[in-house]
């Protein structure tokens, strides 16, 4: 078992490094953290911040410079001030 860990960290941090399947990777980092910090609840505090990192590199999915990002493309949302949700005609001020 121990063997499986350490083979899941290593393929989880060498595709975050890369930026390639960020999302499954992040979840596998996520996992195995969670699951080290499960088995060894010393380590809980530093496995419970790995295992915080991990979703959150799989929620915001790849950089710009990722293998993901030149595979897939890199998708960038732009936020304008001062625009309402609803653009019809009607909703316009005078």
């Amino acid at each position: 078992m121990p063997a499986t860990f350490a083979f899941l960290s290593v393929a989880a941090a060498l595709l975050l490094l890369v930026g390639l399947w960020t999302p499954v990777a992040g979840v596998a980092a996520a996992l195995a953290a969670a699951w080290h910090g499960w088995v060894h609840p010393p380590d809980l505090r530093s496995d419970s911040l790995l295992a915080i990192l991990g979703v959150a590199l799989a929620l915001l999915g790849p950089g710009a410079w990722s293998v993901d990002a030149r595979l897939f493309g890199w998708r960038r949302l732009e936020l304008q001030s001062g625009t309402s949700l609803d653009s019809s005609p009607d909703s316009r001020p005078n």
